[in-house]
């Protein structure tokens, strides 16, 4: 059993989670449920003219509802005393240092060395500054922006949760801007203060921060600390098998307003991209159980809208009265939710079929014959006990009339129901009711 695991999942309150987002809090959030650990929630919110309070309230909300609580909450805008002591650090220890490029000086020398066939990595021109030069940068209103200085003395090595062991050339990277001119700070060094203040051991994330995790990782030594385990998984796509722009716009609220229930979500979302078989639950608990960073695969994600409605339906077959009693229509009772969960694929459409049982039906026209039929039927239903009245009705019909089958059937589910299809009658008519059901039956 792994040792009590505390992660983090840590959005920028600048718009709504989509489906990513939400696939990378749960696999943060199933992690630390399966060793006993911490699902800690860090809103970096360092960009103060994009986020808003507003977005804050919406990500906590969307994890509420998806039943994905954090066991604490930190705002990355309230915690800058503790980035600027850690900054202080490295800066005395000669690991940041302030460089005074422009951002069009930097982008002509990517391109010369684009164009000469070579990596567009930083060439550290800063650290060739004289401190008179500069003094006579900053006196002329230059504002330095700050780098942090890799080693490129050993090959940045890790043993990835997902991927295996990685190697990467630091001798090949830029050394990465972590504070910008006007003083405000970019994602990579405070997120580092950030896992180390919090006591993060386990990030999950995207692949596409496989590189940052590298620059990261040297963050972590410079700081003193250990750093945490790294689990980089491979990126959702759309069905179509390359990445969807509408990922980006899927989230809790189009969700809801598809009547997707949120544990459908985390069943989908926890095995996808796994060797594991997306089946529907009832609860998290299975997910939490059979979650294992061993069973990710490398392949992309693919994530099949039309998947996730088929496997609601599942699992609104699965899920109890007592789950889903507080959304179901005024008067629906557990009888009516057995009797109708194997026939929707969202919950709104329990409320169409308990019209059904508390009507009025509007039943098509019958033929003569079946007319006939149907007359006869709400004869016998007046003699019978009602205690199971769909077979014992069925049963004289078909001892009386010699008819079986779908001639049987058919047109007393019609004037019972108006509809060809549904519920299984042995349930649905005992909702109806003796005189309901003798009532749609006479027509």
């Amino acid at each position: 059993m792994a040792s009590p695991a505390v992660t983090r999942f840590a959005p920028s309150p600048t718009g709504r989670l989509h489906v990513g987002n939400i696939r990378t809090a749960l696999h943060n959030w199933l992690w630390a449920r399966k060793t006993g650990g911490r699902f800690l929630l860090r809103l970096d919110d360092t960009d103060a003219e994009r986020s808003t309070e507003a977005f804050a309230e919406s990500i906590r909300g969307d994890l509420a509802w998806l039943g994905l609580h954090p066991d604490g909450s930190v705002r990355q805008s309230e915690r800058f005393d503790l980035y600027e002591a850690a900054f202080a650090r490295l800066k005395a220890a000669g690991r940041v240092y302030p460089a005074y490029e422009t951002a069009q000086e930097l982008d002509l020398r990517r391109k010369v060395l684009a164009g000469r066939g070579l990596p567009p990595v930083y060439d550290r021109a800063a650290l060739n500054l004289t401190d008179v030069q500069r003094a006579e940068l900053e006196a002329s209103g230059v504002a330095p922006h700050w780098r942090f200085k890799l080693d490129h003395d050993e090959p940045i090595v890790w043993d990835d949760l997902i991927r295996g062991p990685q190697k990467l050339d630091p001798s090949l990277m830029s050394d990465p801007v972590v504070r910008r001119a006007d003083g405000t700070w970019l994602y990579m060094l405070p997120s580092v203060i950030d896992d180390i203040d919090m006591g993060v051991t386990t990030v999950v994330r995207g692949e596409d921060h496989v590189t940052n995790t590298g620059l990261q990782l040297q963050m972590f030594s410079a700081l003193g600390a250990t750093p945490p385990a790294f689990a980089h998984e491979a990126l959702l796509t759309g069905a179509e098998g390359k990445l969807s722009k509408r990922l980006g716009s899927l989230g809790v609220d189009a969700f809801r307003v598809a009547g997707v229930e949120s544990v459908t979500i985390l069943a989908l979302l926890a095995r996808i991209g796994t060797s594991d078989p997306v089946v529907a639950v009832a609860s998290p608990e299975p997910l939490v159980e059979g979650f294992d960073f061993a069973r990710f695969g490398r392949a992309p994600a693919r994530f099949d809208e039309a998947e996730l409605v088929a496997l609601n339906a599942k699992t609104l077959h699965l899920i109890s009265f007592e789950q889903v009693a507080d959304r179901l229509p005024t008067g629906m009772t557990a009888a009516g939710w057995d009797a109708i969960r194997a026939n929707i694929a969202t919950l709104a459409e329990a409320a169409d079929w308990w019209a059904v049982v508390t009507g009025p039906v509007v039943a098509p026209e019958l033929d003569e014959a079946d007319r006939a039929f149907v007359s006869r039927a709400a004869e016998i239903a007046e003699g019978l006990d009602w205690a199971e009245p769909w077979p014992a009705l069925t049963g004289a019909l078909k001892a009386e009339t010699g008819r079986k089958g779908r001639a049987l059937f058919l047109p007393l589910r019609l004037a019972l129901t108006g509809r060809e299809h549904g519920p299984d009658m042995a349930a649905l008519l005992p909702l109806i009711g003796r005189e309901e059901a003798i009532r749609r039956l006479r027509g």
